[in-house]
């Protein structure tokens, strides 16, 4: 069975928006992301495990606000406290994960096929999300993450980078085409590259 992504049938590829005039490296760049490990990672409050002896993928689960631990495959998002959003390229990295984090301890949920990824990058990120979003994106650096709402849809943001400014945004699935109808509404202003 082949899996339909949550914006197959709205995200569309083009140029659109206030583009004329502006190089393509001037304007935004929006994409789906497709075909990613997402897991959620939460710990019991009865549970004593250290965190700190867990690996997953050459990673330590880090229980500090806004912190991503990464590598080359996969990002670790602190969600809340004990809580994490793993999200890979690696799809066998489940496997490993049921492995290494006993179920007395742990709640592991995939959440691959529930969730919506828009990627956005540009030197005018910062200020679409600025729009829709309460929060204070000036202190928003790489390898941070939130969770906040956009527009009232209730969605996670992942800095990637920040030379060009590099965001991934989750929301659930069913909300996927209003944050996308959103977000590229509000990049409409800078001109945006649907890829």
């Amino acid at each position: 069975m082949t899996s339909i992504s949550a914006l197959n049938h709205i995200h569309k590829t083009g140029l659109f928006g206030n583009h004329e005039s502006k190089s393509e490296e001037n304007l935004l760049k929006v994409s789906e992301i497709k075909n990613m490990l997402i897991v959620q990672i939460v710990q019991y409050k009865n549970s004593t495990v250290s965190i700190e002896n867990i690996d997953i993928n050459s990673l330590k689960l880090k229980d500090e606000p806004l912190s991503v631990v990464t590598n080359n495959d996969t990002r670790i998002l602190w969600n809340g406290p004990k809580n994490w959003l793993l999200v890979s390229t690696k799809k066998d990295l489940l496997k490993n994960i049921l492995e290494v984090l006993k179920e007395t301890d742990f709640a592991i949920t995939d959440l691959s096929h529930s969730r919506a990824i828009i990627e956005i990058e540009g030197n005018d990120v910062k200020e679409v999300l600025k729009k829709g979003c309460p929060f204070n994106f000036n202190i928003l650096e790489k390898n941070n993450s939130i969770n906040s709402t956009y527009n009232g849809i209730a969605f996670t943001v992942d800095m990637i980078d920040d030379n060009p400014n590099k965001i991934r945004l989750f929301a659930l699935r069913s909300f996927g085409e209003s944050l996308y109808h959103s977000i590229t509404d509000s990049s409409l202003e800078f001109g945006y590259k649907a890829i």
